[in-house]
């Protein structure tokens, strides 16, 4: 039902323009912050820890953009499907392209924020040689989320899917090998996807948060450096991406692995925090996230 109406929004789109596009999903982003508290609640508490001296009513209006900001990741999905040309600014592309001379490879952590998959594929236009991966997880019969991955394919990315009641150790394999002949894993950094993932408690807005370990178990495993990357949107059909320099995770002995990751877990949390107070509205996160306090 969802596909279906999908093609159906997309293709009154074709005919009446992208205003039609846009009406609609910001009509079903309102409907979803009058008819869901649950949600609202979450974005609250959530604006609240970032902004701890404004006002409820401050909070809810943050919540209420949120929202309707999040209808431009599949806005600016289907204009670049369409062949729209979307530009962008590409901070620390440098960086990449170094790691690609030395056939390097590494780990591209990504967040909840921005648009990942418009970032994807321009990355892929950006570096036509950068072999990547995306590590993605997978609802059982969501289409749309079909249809992301079958474009994402067709884009010339590897797609690898992980469903939520359990990962096949051949996964991991998979990213080592991948990782190991110079190629780009891309993983979500921010969100707990199975039940039995491991995750570690960092200090995330002055709250506990777990974040799971496995991209930085995988940096250290196969010596891939982690680049964080971050795409923002900053205007009308335009963002800008940023990417850190080379992070490493090294370990001289098997008792320092567990300092190791967790240092570059609350690293790689920092900077999220500090993205975070720069585009404070491109957070998709809409799930509970935050803990207790923690100072």
């Amino acid at each position: 039902m969802r596909k279906l109406f999908y093609h159906l929004l997309t293709l009154a789109s074709k005919v009446f323009g992208t205003w039609v596009f846009v009406g609609i999903s910001r009509g079903i982003a309102a409907g979803y912050f009058l008819l869901f508290p649950r949600r609202v609640a979450v974005g609250v508490r959530f604006y609240r820890a970032l902004f701890p001296d404004q006002s409820l009513r401050r909070h809810l209006r943050c919540t209420w953009k949120q929202f309707q900001n999040f209808t431009s990741v599949f806005l600016d999905r289907y204009l670049l499907q369409d062949g729209v040309r979307i530009d962008y600014s590409f901070e620390g592309r440098d960086h990449l392209l170094q790691a690609m001379r030395k056939n390097e490879g590494g780990i591209l952590l990504m967040t909840h924020m921005g648009n990942w998959e418009v970032a994807a594929h321009l990355l892929q236009q950006s570096l036509p040689e950068l072999r990547l991966m995306l590590y993605m997880g997978q609802r059982a019969g969501d289409e749309i989320e079909h249809l992301q991955k079958r474009d994402l394919k067709a884009g010339g990315i590897h797609v690898l899917a992980v469903d939520r009641e359990g990962d096949s150790p051949f996964a991991l394999v998979e990213a080592v090998s991948f990782l190991q002949s110079g190629g780009f894993v891309s993983m979500a950094g921010d969100r707990i996807w199975r039940r039995d993932q491991r995750a570690i408690p960092v200090r995330f807005l002055g709250r506990e948060v777990r974040l799971p370990e496995a991209p930085h178990v995988l940096a250290l495993v196969s010596g891939a450096p982690l680049f964080i990357f971050f795409a923002s949107k900053t205007g009308r059909r335009t963002y800008h991406f940023s990417v850190s320099p080379p992070v490493y995770v090294p370990a001289q002995s098997r008792k320092d692995r567990r300092s190791a990751i967790d240092r570059s877990i609350q690293a790689y949390a920092n900077l999220m925090e500090h993205q975070l107070r720069r585009t404070p509205f491109e957070w998709y996160h809409f799930e509970p996230f935050l803990g207790p306090k923690r100072h």
